[in-house]
């Protein structure tokens, strides 16, 4: 049995590089003939792209398998992604598997799924040593899925290697896309309708670095913009300590790159960020919000923090909470330390305890919760261009829409308006952020 006219169904778990993986994946798969199946199908091939950032990610990515394998008996089971690359023994315990794909090895599963679907005998593993890679290997076809706002991952791997984090075993050192290679992919994006790009990466600030001769992040986005090669640009998550003030800069004139950025903080406590190996101080970041800010009062800046982390006392916490309290952040991701194999701070001592994490968290998500509300409420009676996604009632015909700053906006509207770009303004919020607008006739 080949894979022609056969059914395949991709679960991921974790990042956008993940997401955009497997969106590229199973293009490539539609295109060659395959179907993706619908709810309760019975399916040929069944790929769980996994994570393993947190202790939780490894044990729902092996969930993920399992439940794989008991719905569908009779279908081949890829297990890939960050799980995969740094845990394959595990996997082979799976009772039902039959690849274990690496990272760096992932661009390998159509060829694969070209040949026989029949299963080897046994688990075969590809995982190779991911820290020899130096090339950026693309996969075999662009992220066109279901998404209006469609992520290019223009990047992979880390060299930071904080503490605490296994994404570097994980993914290997940082490599990239040469920039021809960007441009001409964001312009097939735009020729096959998409009006947004969300470039990624796993260390996206370290861009180019690798390449020969090497460039930056700064000089793809100053060519993009020059190129304008489509309507809108967004960056995910970007390090402190590279996103420059020519970045923020350039972003806050252009009319193509969106008011958006999201910055990890991790912790607001000087001992507590050089104990996890982060390479800037409590004022820096403190300092470039501000300056965000002050160049863009409506961006959006979301804030990453990573409690409970070895050696986090009451006063490295308080430190962490009032400085976020002080900032003007837009939204904030809260994560608990998770303690991950084969990492200093797995051995680090005073470690906090878990109740003790779960209540810092609470405090720190009621916080975020009230910055985004004050970011939303300070934006009321305000106009903004969005990019119209979806419908979501369709008795009331309410859709929605991306700003540029990050705000999904329901407004009331028609089929056609769907990947337009059209100007609403901010009419209200709900008790639970969400934002109406309405939309602005262009003719008035």
């Amino acid at each position: 049995m080949t894979g022609k006219n056969c059914k395949y169904q991709i679960t991921t778990l974790g990042c956008k590089v993940n997401q955009c993986e497997s969106e590229a994946l199973a293009h490539h798969l539609s295109q060659s003939g395959w179907n993706s199946s619908q709810a309760d199908d019975q399916v040929n091939v069944c790929i769980i792209n996994t994570c393993t950032v947190t202790q939780k990610a490894s044990m729902q990515s092996r969930q993920a398998i399992r439940q794989a394998v008991r719905a569908n008996p009779d279908a081949l089971i890829i297990v890939t992604g960050c799980y995969a690359q740094t845990e394959p023994d595990a996997i082979r315990k799976i009772q039902g598997v039959d690849y274990i794909i690496g990272n760096s090895d992932k661009h390998n599963i159509p060829r694969i799924l070209s040949g026989s679907l029949e299963a080897p005998a046994s688990a075969t593993c590809q995982c190779h040593d991911i820290s020899t890679e130096r090339r950026f290997q693309p996969l075999p076809d662009i992220s066109i899925g279901t998404r209006t706002r469609p992520f290019l991952k223009i990047q992979d791997g880390c060299n930071n290697f904080c503490t605490y984090c296994i994404v570097p075993f994980a993914r290997g050192r940082s490599r990239s896309m040469p920039p021809e290679d960007v441009l001409s992919q964001i312009r097939k994006l735009k020729q096959s309708g998409y009006r947004e790009v969300v470039l990624t990466g796993i260390h996206l600030g370290c861009y180019g670095l690798d390449l020969s001769p090497d460039t930056s992040l700064l000089s793809l986005i100053r060519r993009i913009e020059e190129s304008g090669c489509i309507d809108r640009v967004r960056l995910s998550s970007i390090e402190p300590h590279e996103l420059s003030p020519d970045i923020i800069r350039l972003v806050s004139v252009s009319e193509m790159f969106c008011r958006h950025f999201h910055i990890p903080l991790q912790s607001g406590d000087d001992r507590i960020l050089k104990r996890m190996h982060r390479p800037y101080t409590r004022s820096f970041f403190k300092n470039l919000v501000f300056q965000i800010h002050e160049l863009m009062p409506d961006a959006a800046i979301g804030v990453d923090t990573l409690i409970g982390f070895p050696g986090e006392n009451p006063e490295a916490f308080e430190n962490t909470y009032s400085l976020i309290q002080e900032l003007p952040v837009s939204y904030l991701h809260v994560f608990p330390f998770s303690s991950r194999k084969n990492t200093p701070a797995a051995r680090f001592p005073d470690k906090v305890p878990p109740g003790e994490i779960k209540n810092r968290c609470g405090l720190m998500r009621e916080l975020g919760n009230r910055k985004k509300t004050r970011f939303l409420e300070n934006l009321v009676g305000t106009q903004t261009r969005i990019l119209v996604e979806e419908k979501t009632d369709t008795k009331t015909g309410l859709m929605k829409g991306m700003s540029s700053n990050y705000i999904p906006v329901l407004f009331t509207g028609e089929d056609h308006f769907k990947n337009k770009i059209i100007t609403v303004r901010l009419d209200r919020i709900t008790k639970n952020s969400q934002v109406f607008g309405s939309r602005i006739d262009p003719r008035m």
